[in-house]
């Protein structure tokens, strides 16, 4: 190979030596970390609302079949602008690797809390999966107090998806 050859391919093998340019070493797979480790770096802690966007995130790569980091997903979580609903854009972030500076993770705001669900969409199949909370859910981490928000996401995390979330079929 010519030296010039060599040098043209820099770029892309210093990008991928480093881990950017989407490469598996800056988003591993959602099953092979603390799934509150990985919500608590993106968060900064691991309460209910955003472990719930973490498991509903896992849930719709499965679902979608995608691979955590993939820029084919879009995530787009309409949220009123209060913090625990706007926490689970957090966690689907952590479970997906989708981000704001990707350009696939967006905020769209709604009036109420009724109106909270997230949309996870396969960019090249045009699949489209929605999500929302649970009734059950909502009832019972709606206002948890800020000193029992570790040990509510650590018990979110060990329930059944169907008292999590619960999949939108008509909008």
């Amino acid at each position: 190979m010519s030296v010039r050859r060599l040098c043209s391919l820099f770029p892309l093998v210093m990008l991928l030596g480093t881990g950017c340019a989407g490469s598996a070493a800056h988003h591993p797979s959602p099953a092979k970390a603390d799934p509150l480790a990985r919500v608590a770096a993106v968060h900064g802690g691991a309460g209910p609302w955003a472990v719930m966007g973490y498991r509903m995130g896992v849930y719709a790569l499965q679902q979608l079949k995608l691979p955590a980091g993939s820029f084919a997903l879009e995530v787009i979580h309409h949220t009123p602008q209060k913090v625990q609903y706007a926490c689970v854009a957090d966690g689907a972030a952590a479970a997906t690797g989708a981000s704001v500076g990707k350009l696939n993770l967006s905020l769209v705001e709604v009036l109420g809390p009724e109106d909270v669900v997230t949309r996870f969409r396969n960019r090249d199949t045009g699949e489209t999966l929605a999500l929302r909370p649970s009734p059950r859910f909502v009832q019972r981490y709606l206002d948890v107090p800020r000193e029992k928000l570790a040990e509510a996401g650590a018990e979110v995390l060990t329930l059944p998806d169907a008292e999590v979330f619960e999949v939108v079929t008509a909008l």
